[in-house]
């Protein structure tokens, strides 16, 4: 891709497949029959207002330059959406949303609705009657009567109080400021938040909290410029290090929950250039259209062509309590470029790369980010936790590093294959099989050139792990103190059993064989066609291969890990591994990288590439 054009035909054939989904009314969207936490209607609502991110940016925009196909199925597009606003919220209608009630998931869903009346109003408001806009009004206006979590939720009456004023409807000056306090609360500076949860940094910064914010400051800018400045000011800064999360081949790093909404996590490089923000539009171009292209080449669809659960490809296993069936639709996020003119800077300027630094240490979320030429993204974390765990929080934010070529996996059981324990040290009382990981921890500390954390993974064990990132290599040091006799087992990265089809060009095809495995007592290697993954035990452990269930990893639905387990005697034990994957590199280049480690007395010592790291024993 690289014109509107290209996005629209792109948009249109994304969504055309939902059409047979909408109710008689059209005011829900029905694509399947798996449950979230607020119930099917409230689902049904949701996968209904998802579509309107993409959508509402399209109607608003100049169209007049597309094919006539294409207009007339986006003026279909528009009469089917304003039948459904006026049904949804009609109180006597039989598809009435309902009313809103505290902490209702139809919140969220508003933030859609309100933008797309915003910039559309000729379309969604003016041409209502007079009772068609009573009744949406008075549906809208229950946001400001109710109780909603101290989160990101907050820009959900922000936007809804926007679209008030911008109206000249009766809005809540003090719901507006008490909602912006609360996102004030949130800030930690350098244009980062945390969404609710202070040990919590995801995507959530830039898909929400910035992704509204600079909604807001587009369309409040003359009522509010000292506001709208610093959103303004804010998102700047924040690219600086958000960008790192993403290669310039569009491949994003995996991390943290609401990973199925995908390509969302692009979204706010689209809202960067709908704001006009001072950030180069040929790197913003880039990294939208690419991070859409890569998506598009991955199995996230079913036959019908809905968009599934899942990450690269339909998973129940990842997804959270709030996932319905049409929460992936949020993706939808990144089409917010449509609402950009074909003569918009964003639309003529060329796809340009970022110059980014092999290495970058990024403070707000506690993480190391390396990029290396395969366009192979590694964020080493530290410091975060999932405090409400709305599924697998611990594989989401506290294992040892998360790559975007070879993802992360989720545990669908305790054992050592059900677990799926890559990139993370696992725990089970000796002769049990019973493992789990860290979820909390009780320390931890980060810098330029290494991050630890001290935690208890189960009852009567101690462990302080530090990490020292090589890239592509890392080493592992675990000083692990325990009263009970244990089984410890640190994962490496997972590695694809076969490869059915291409995720990238270049890659493999096939299944692995014999010779592609390499297995001694202290090293566990498999080398692909599509990519090396290995793991060396540096002092203590026997390396082996293990075989995850299905479905476990959120790339590749048939999985190896290579790991070294260690049987453990109460007592205090020093456990270190190195670790390798990359999807490109040959085994030669792998050999020659790999850093050296030596254990003296009171530290250990690391040495790659000229440098030198030492960290000490306690």
């Amino acid at each position: 891709m690289n014109s509107r054009n290209d996005m629209v035909q792109l948009f249109l054939d994304f969504i055309r497949p939902l059409k047979a989904f909408y109710s008689p009314k059209r005011a829900f969207l029905h694509v399947g029959n798996t449950g979230a936490h607020y119930g099917e209607k409230s689902a049904r609502m949701e996968g209904w207002a998802r579509v309107l991110w993409g959508l509402g940016p399209l109607w608003s925009a100049d169209n007049s330059g597309l094919p006539a196909e294409q207009q007339e199925e986006i003026r279909e597009w528009l009469v089917l959406y304003r039948n459904g606003i006026i049904h949804g919220t009609d109180p006597g209608d039989s598809e009435y949303w309902a009313d809103i009630f505290d902490y209702d998931q139809k919140m969220v869903e508003v933030a859609a609705l309100v933008f797309s009346i915003t910039v559309n109003r000729r379309e969604l408001w003016d041409a209502l009657t007079d009772g068609q806009k009573d009744n949406l009004y008075r549906w809208l206006r229950q946001m400001n009567d109710y109780d909603m979590p101290k989160n990101n939720w907050r820009y959900f009456r922000i936007l809804t109080n926007m679209t008030f004023r911008l109206l000249g409807l009766e809005w809540r000056e003090d719901r507006m400021e008490e909602d912006f306090a609360l996102i004030e609360g949130s800030y930690t500076g350098d244009g980062w938040y945390y969404d609710g949860n202070p040990g919590q940094v995801d995507y959530y910064v830039a898909f929400a909290i910035h992704y509204y914010g600079l909604i807001y400051a587009e369309h409040m800018e003359a009522l509010e410029p000292e506001r709208c400045r610093i959103l303004k000011e804010r998102s700047t800064k924040f690219f600086d290090d958000f960008v790192y999360w993403f290669a310039n081949n569009g491949e994003e790093i995996p991390f943290g929950r609401s990973l199925t909404y995908r390509f969302a996590h692009s979204g706010l490089f689209g809202a960067m250039a709908y704001a006009r923000l001072d950030v180069d539009y040929g790197v913003l171009k880039n990294l939208v259209l690419r991070n859409i292209e890569v998506w598009m080449r991955r199995p996230i669809f079913d036959n019908t062509g809905i968009l599934s659960i899942g990450y690269g490809y339909p998973d129940l296993l990842m997804s959270e309590n709030y996932n319905g069936c049409g929460s992936p639709y949020w993706c939808n996020k990144a089409f917010i470029v449509l609402g950009l003119n074909e003569n918009h800077p964003f639309w003529t300027a060329e796809p340009k790369a970022y110059p980014y630094e092999p290495v970058k240490y990024l403070k707000h979320p506690h993480m190391i980010v390396t990029h290396d030429d395969n366009d192979h993204v590694l964020a080493y974390v530290t410091g975060q936790h999932l405090a409400l765990d709305h599924g697998r929080g611990a594989e989401k934010y506290e294992k040892f590093v998360y790559s975007n070529q070879f993802g992360f996996s989720v545990a669908r059981g305790t054992s050592l294959e059900q677990g799926a324990f890559d990139n993370t040290l696992a725990f089970s009382v000796k002769g049990e099989n019973r493992y789990c990981m860290r979820y909390g921890q009780t320390d931890f500390n980060s810098d330029e050139e290494k991050l630890s954390a001290k935690y208890s993974p189960m009852t009567g064990v101690e462990v302080i792990s530090t990490v020292v990132p090589c890239s592509p290599w890392h080493v592992r040091i675990h000083q692990i103190t325990n009263c009970v006799p244990v089984t410890a087992a640190d994962g490496g990265f997972s590695i694809a059993q076969e490869r059915c089809f291409e995720v990238t060009e270049g890659a493999g095809t096939g299944r692995l064989k014999a010779e592609n495995i390499e297995i001694t007592e202290d090293s566990a290697f498999v080398r692909a066609s599509w990519g090396v993954s290995g793991i060396v035990a540096e002092t203590e452990g026997t390396a082996k291969l293990v075989t995850p269930f299905p479905n476990t990893n959120l790339f590749y639905n048939l999985t190896v890990i290579p790991t070294v387990t260690a049987e453990l005697e109460p007592g205090s034990h020093l456990l270190i591994t190195s670790v390798f994957a990359d999807r490109f590199a040959s085994a030669g280049e792998m050999a020659g990288q790999k850093p050296f480690v030596s254990v003296e007395e009171g530290s250990v010592t690391i040495a790659y590439r000229g440098r030198t790291v030492t960290v000490p024993l306690l």
